[in-house]
């Protein structure tokens, strides 16, 4: 599969062109300020005279209430929350010019129909492979985060929702670290399998299930945390640096042969059935539909599940422990 670099953008193709940000957050942000540095005519929609009117004034940015900032913008990026994006969209659909082109960073509202953009108007996506503060910082040091691009809806015809799909990754340095071709349907469900059973959902029971295997065998707390968690961000460096095979030179043999013999039976057969359930889970919808449903009735159990996770004696621990690293704050 090709992977698309600066050489292959075609500058013309937002040359001139409004583009309007809706959402200040952390996405928001990193690309209304790469946009602007990049030369583009960034305005920024947001409510009037919150924190993030105000915040993005400070940044030098042209701002507006959302219904106004779309107005005569050729691109509109929806980056405010997934759930806020649909009531958004209804709120300033009538405002779009006709053969506008929509822009997200995450395909939830399209893949699942929450949103289901104006047959004139151009769908596209670009989603950087990041978090918002990753996105900016590497754009100012002249690198870029690698950005996935889709195109949903070509109202406009030819290359054209393409062409300003790759501008726009240009604009917020994605050409950079290269930008890969996807479709809606296979960002959005990557994804969320991704962030459940992998990054976060994966990551942090494993975290957590070893930390409590160590400290009800009786030893302590504070040594328990730094083995199961304040350790892992070496390996994920050297993962993140080189793959498997770089953690593999780095780390001793004794490290190795455990790795090797006894981590599938950790992460198993088992483990992998749980996964191939939550992956259907996610492509059938029943995921969007549980996660759409708990907003509407108040999120109890989603806060209910949070603070117990916050609660947990691991977060105590860390606590005190992370007070005397004050450098990782810094990070």
């Amino acid at each position: 599969m090709k992977i698309y670099g600066q050489k292959d953008v075609n500058k013309k193709a937002l040359k001139g062109a409004r583009i309007a940000v809706l959402g200040y957050g952390s996405q928001g942000r990193a690309h209304a300020l790469n946009l602007k540095d990049s030369g583009h005519d960034v305005i920024v929609g947001v409510r009037k005279g919150g924190a993030s009117w105000t915040k993005a004034k400070r940044d030098g940015l042209k701002v507006a209430e959302p219904a106004a900032a779309v107005m005569d913008a050729e691109l509109i990026a929806f980056l405010v929350p997934d759930l806020a994006q649909k009531a958004l969209y209804e709120s300033v659909k009538d405002g779009l010019k006709k053969g506008a082109t929509l822009l997200f960073a995450h395909g939830f509202n399209v893949h699942f129909k929450q949103i289901k953009p104006r047959k004139d108007l151009d769908v596209v996506l670009i989603a950087p492979k990041g978090p918002g503060d990753l996105v900016r910082r590497q754009y100012q040091q002249g690198r870029g985060v690698p950005c996935l691009l889709a195109v949903q809806q070509a109202a406009s015809g030819g290359r054209k929702a393409f062409d300003k799909a790759l501008a726009y990754a240009h604009g917020i340095g994605g050409t950079r670290g290269g930008v890969l071709t996807t479709t809606f349907a296979e960002e959005t469900e990557t994804d969320l399998f991704g962030e459940q059973a992998v990054l976060c959902g994966g990551a942090t029971e494993l975290v957590v299930k070893g930390f409590e295997t160590l400290v009800e065998a009786g030893y302590q707390p504070e040594v328990a945390y730094y083995e199961c968690l304040h350790e892992l961000k070496l390996i994920v460096d050297l993962l993140h640096e080189g793959g498997i095979t770089k953690m593999h030179q780095f780390i001793s043999d004794t490290a190795k042969y455990g790795d090797l013999t006894r981590g599938p039976r950790v992460v198993n057969k088992a483990t992998k059935k749980e996964m191939k359930k939550i992956l259907t889970e996610i492509q059938d919808g029943k995921f969007a539909r549980q996660w759409i449903a708990e907003n509407k009735t108040g999120n109890k159990k989603y806060r209910k599940l949070l603070q117990a996770d916050l609660a947990h004696p691991i977060e105590k621990v860390g606590v005190k422990l992370r007070a005397r690293m004050p450098w990782l704050e810094q990070n």
